[in-house]
């Protein structure tokens, strides 16, 4: 899912969704666009930690290759064997940006997933020509210029309401509390709360579907606009590789946007 939108004086527009069933026509889609920039719910990097005690390359494109080439299977093996090496406690290696993100680790493979959203997305936005600030320079493409940005919509949605879950996958979990939590964090987004300075505007209906959808995938998806928008007014922000991003990242790891 993609929300679609705007920055205009301190305004993020919503201008509406794109839903995709497979990942491949996002992708391609993501290729027909000539210019973006977009913040995608998923890591761009593993540890560092990670990445040496296995032996992987150690510049960012040729590992990205290397993890793209491994199958799921072959990547849970050997992420479990790593885990199980560990002591209790420490069981993940982390990245640098998972402290003041909270995010979990990218080499999890369940609850969430992340390592398998790493290995599905990212060859993705390669195959679109997308450059990825820190990580990957951009393609020198004519009329071309599509920025993908590593966001995450908790980080966000923390700052705006703490803690409380505002989304549910399971019908049981999908309660009045979760639905009271999107509105006050729907609220918190059209007055421009938090220090991303940033106002939400949606029409009425807009804001009704985001009510509604218990799972929380638009309103996701608009945590991530919102934090794309952050990034693209800092575009030229240095030193660094602009977008707000940190003067110096690690370019096995990556870094999340406004982290």
């Amino acid at each position: 899912m993609v929300a679609l939108g705007a920055a205009r004086g301190g305004r993020v527009e919503l201008a509406g969704f794109e839903f995709f069933a497979d990942l491949d026509d996002w992708g391609r889609w993501l290729g027909t666009l000539p210019a973006w920039v977009g913040g995608f719910d998923l890591p761009f990097g593993l540890p560092r930690e990670l990445v040496v005690q296995l032996g992987w390359p150690l510049a960012w494109e040729p590992l990205i290759a290397h993890y793209a080439g491994l199958g799921r299977d072959e990547i849970r093996r050997t992420f479990a064997a790593f885990c199980a090496a560990r002591p209790k406690g420490g069981k993940f290696a982390h990245r640098q940006t998972d402290g003041p993100a909270g995010s979990s680790p990218s080499m999890k493979w369940v609850n969430p997933p992340v390592a398998f959203m790493l290995h599905a997305g990212v060859p993705r936005l390669l195959a679109a020509d997308a450059a990825l600030p820190g990580l990957h320079p951009p393609l020198r493409v004519a009329g071309a210029s599509r920025i993908a940005l590593e966001a995450y919509p908790g980080l966000l949605a923390r700052e705006l309401i703490g803690r409380r879950s505002y989304k549910s996958d399971l019908v049981a979990g999908q309660t009045v509390e979760r639905r009271e939590a999107r509105a006050d964090l729907l609220a918190a987004l059209e007055r421009g709360a938090g220090r991303l300075g940033l106002r939400l505007a949606l029409d009425p209906g807009a804001r009704d579907a985001l009510l509604a959808d218990a799972k929380g995938d638009r309103l996701d998806a608009v945590l991530c606009l919102v934090q794309a928008a952050w990034a693209e007014a800092r575009r030229d922000s240095r030193p660094g590789p602009g977008y707000g991003l940190p003067e110096v990242i690690d370019p096995v790891e990556g870094w999340i946007v406004t982290a």
